[in-house]
């Protein structure tokens, strides 16, 4: 009875790990890590960074008066790269020349569905997976990563303005 129960046991087991996820082989990897940024957007990710913790405001085309995603975007691209850059996030995402994901380099804008409709948001990628943001009106510009949580399942595209 015992050796049935043991074969019975080993049988379950090796069913059961033949059975297991062998987790997402397919990961996405975004930026492109042998490539250096463009001298516009390595100037709009240096200035990115001192927008850290600047408050969300709807529809916020500066920082004194606080920003939204496609306001923080507008903002730096003009500062930093004197590149005037208009609209929703919907408009940037319409101009631009898209590229995969693999190439991403700092300072390219990277869209996300997360209102339930496409290019509902924007950040600015700013190398090592990660993206500089203005998230919504519980919170304030931050750092997130791209690869990983709730904004990896989201992503659509990135865009390039510089070449």
């Amino acid at each position: 009875m015992k050796r049935a129960l043991g074969g019975l046991c080993l049988a379950l087991s090796l069913l059961l790990v033949g059975c297991a996820s062998t987790g997402n082989k397919n990961v996405t990897r975004f930026g492109a890590d042998n490539l250096p940024p463009t001298p516009q957007g390595q100037e709009v990710t240096i200035m990115a960074m001192n927008l850290i913790d600047t408050g969300y405001q709807f529809g916020g085309k500066n920082p004194q008066a606080g920003l939204d995603c496609s306001g923080m975007v507008s903002w730096l691209y003009g500062q930093a790269a004197e590149y005037r850059i208009k609209g929703s996030a919907r408009d940037m995402a319409n101009r631009g020349r898209q590229i995969p994901p693999a190439a991403i380099r700092p300072g390219d804008l990277i869209f996300f569905n997360t209102r339930g409709f496409s290019y509902s948001h924007v950040g600015i990628y700013i190398g090592d997976q990660r993206f500089i943001h203005a998230p919504n009106s519980r919170g304030k510009v931050r750092i997130d990563r791209l690869d990983q949580g709730w904004f990896a399942t989201r992503f659509e595209e990135a865009r390039s303005y510089f070449d």
